[in-house]
């Protein structure tokens, strides 16, 4: 901690450098993460396909290429060409490049950029709103790993164990250790979370035969229930279930599919338990005062 002090020290004296800080570093993690969005799937399913070859085939000879979030390293989809750091500077480079590769001048997706300033976005809202507190940095790792749970989950309807079960057990110790609500509260907010939607998911399935949602909304449901506590269990559900049906509806009319056409509904628990995070207990003192509660 002494080794750390000056910095803090700096950032307690001067707001706006501790703002700039985290901004930047909250895109340079942005940058990494448009990394875990990609990779983590594509990983996921090759470790399913090695696991069947294993057991179906035993003399099934295994793949050499080596596929996780550090190797490859960064390249050109189209042409391959490795990519250098320069190339890889948040924000920056892809308006340098004029959104296009360096090499075979092949069109970027405006959606690495995108995700590199949502993150530092959010990572700034965040360091406003906690300050110069342990509090920031433990969010700031929640903020970004909603994020990563986000934009899979709209890829690919998954919310992978690799990042709900460790962000689960943290919120869990974070309670023991004090940073946040008591470890009764933590516990039951954990339970809560999880089997009140699984509960929703099986009354689904036994009234229509089909299933309503994944496990994966379970967990991270329950992840915000150990974070938060119960007591915020109940806004965070109706919050994700109005802009989840607002939105979800908006985006099947403009991509013109039917009301049958499943959505990810991660997103939208993502963002209510953001929501809560920073507001949640301002909005219910709002919401009581305005019932005379």
């Amino acid at each position: 901690m002494d080794f750390f002090s000056p910095l803090v020290q700096v950032f307690q004296q001067s707001a706006m450098t501790f703002y700039i800080v985290v901004t930047i570093f909250g895109l340079a993690v942005g940058s990494f993460l448009n990394v875990v969005i990609y990779r983590l799937p594509k990983m996921m399913e090759l470790a399913w396909q090695q696991d069947y070859q294993q057991y179906f085939n035993q003399d099934a000879e295994q793949p050499k290429v080596k596929f996780n979030l550090a190797l490859p390293h960064s390249h050109c989809p189209k042409c391959q060409h490795q990519l250098s750091a320069l190339d890889n500077i948040p924000l920056i480079s892809w308006l340098l490049l004029r959104a296009k590769c360096r090499y075979c001048k092949t069109p970027i997706s405006v959606r690495y950029p995108a995700i590199e300033a949502f993150t530092g976005l959010l990572s700034l809202l965040v360091a406003m709103h906690f300050g110069v507190t342990e509090h920031t940095l433990i969010y700031l790792v929640v903020t970004w790993c909603l994020i990563a749970l986000s934009f899979i989950d709209i890829d690919k309807m998954l919310l992978p164990d690799q990042i709900t079960q460790p962000l689960l057990w943290l919120a869990l110790l974070l309670s023991v250790t004090g940073y946040t609500v008591s470890p009764t509260d933590s516990l039951i907010g954990a339970a809560a979370g999880y089997l009140s939607l699984w509960s929703v998911f099986w009354l689904f399935k036994l009234v229509t035969g089909k299933e309503g949602m994944g496990y994966g909304d379970f967990k991270l449901l329950a992840i915000f229930g150990a974070l938060l506590g119960w007591q915020l269990l109940p806004l965070i559900i109706l919050l994700s279930s109005v802009v989840g049906a607002v939105l979800g509806s908006l985006m099947l009319l403009i991509q013109g599919k039917n009301k049958a056409t499943p959505i990810p509904f991660g997103p939208y628990i993502a963002a209510a338990g953001w929501i809560a995070i920073l507001w949640g207990k301002d909005i219910t003192s709002w919401y009581l005062g305005t019932m005379g509660l």
